[in-house]
């Protein structure tokens, strides 16, 4: 038998984030504990007005599982996320924390880290993240740099000033930068800054436009001189096959999918379909990166800078740690977390 718990925290950002539409200090998150015999697996979901979901609705959809949960002899992760996805009753973003908390519960108890029962392999060199610098006065963006030094940096934009934006932070640094306008941009923008962005030694664009410019994207993805990536465009399994031929990658919210079960089928699908592959974060605490931390040997590209972006003393976890060079992986199973209260 489960017991399960919720846990609840206010994570405090080092500095105000701000994006195309919309800016934060703090992050409500909501963290699940599944406890069997003695041992405890952790997941985790952030609050997001974007999508329109508040830690209570995830603590209402969560209790009206509860008994399905604790009930049951679960005897695997995709049966366990299978029949609570055919509840009905469950956000994505709640169904997330609570496959996330199983997925590191059942690890901790067969006695593997999450990476080795996936089948992958972190002693090869790994992929490293971005750093994301949001969206501010250029002297705050430049500063941001200057206080943390990375090689990559994801940097947020959305502005009429955009391009001066990044020839401005290029002085600055030879990282590689990607960039992200949070469907800010039109078509022919869009277009026009892949140019200029290409010769700023810009990687790849994020989401330039809104998600229901799909049509659009299709002109975009033909004339751009740059790879383009689908955010917003891609939040489920089934836009995976909607993005082909319209981005060149996707990025894989844990939150937006559902979790670890429905991001593994979003993987392997897009490669099916040359689509590169990235996976993101929504500003969660340790316990929700570290779980990301593990499917990175899967990945072209990797935005698991969450944690980085909040006080210390505000993260509510212990586990996979991310420096400026490489990610550390604690010697133990599960997904490597440990809750500091």
């Amino acid at each position: 038998m489960i017991q399960l718990k919720i846990h609840l925290f206010t994570l405090v950002l080092k500095q105000k984030f701000t994006i195309s539409y919309h800016s934060r200090d703090t992050q409500n998150t909501l963290i699940v504990e599944l406890e069997k015999n003695g041992i405890k697996g952790f997941g985790e979901a952030t609050e997001n007005s974007y999508y329109q979901v508040s830690t209570d609705d995830m603590i209402h959809q969560i209790e009206s599982v509860r008994e399905i949960i604790e009930m049951y002899e679960w005897k695997d992760p995709n049966t366990f996320y299978n029949i609570l996805q055919q509840t009905h009753k469950l956000s994505s973003f709640a169904l997330c924390a609570l496959d996330m908390a199983f997925y590191d519960l059942f690890t901790k108890i067969i006695g593997k880290p999450l990476y080795k029962f996936l089948g992958l392999d972190i002693s090869a060199p790994l992929i490293h993240t971005n750093y994301t610098i949001g969206l501010d006065s250029i002297e705050v963006m430049k500063q941001k740099m200057r206080d943390t030094p990375w090689d990559i940096y994801k940097i947020k934009l959305g502005t009429t000033q955009d391009i001066n934006i990044i020839k401005e932070l290029r002085n600055c640094t030879s990282a590689i930068f990607r960039v992200d306008a949070n469907g800010a941009w039109g078509k022919e923008e869009t277009i026009a800054n892949s140019r200029l962005l290409a010769a700023l030694g810009v990687e790849f664009i994020e989401q330039p436009m809104k998600a229901e410019t799909l049509e659009e994207m299709e002109i975009v993805y033909k004339n751009s001189e740059l790879p383009i990536i689908a955010d917003e465009s891609c939040v489920k399994e089934e836009d995976v096959s909607t993005c082909h031929k319209k981005f060149h990658g996707i990025n894989i919210k844990l939150t937006k999918c559902g979790g670890i079960t429905p991001a593994l089928s979003m993987i392997k699908k897009a490669r099916a379909l040359d689509l590169k592959v990235m996976v993101g974060c929504m500003t969660e605490s340790t316990v929700g990166i570290s779980a990301i931390a593990h499917l990175v040997p899967l990945l072209d590209y990797v935005d698991m800078d969450g944690a980085l972006l909040l006080k210390e003393e505000s993260d509510p976890a212990n586990g996979v740690q991310i420096t400026s060079k490489k990610i550390i992986y604690p010697d133990v199973n599960g997904t490597g977390v440990t809750l500091k209260i």
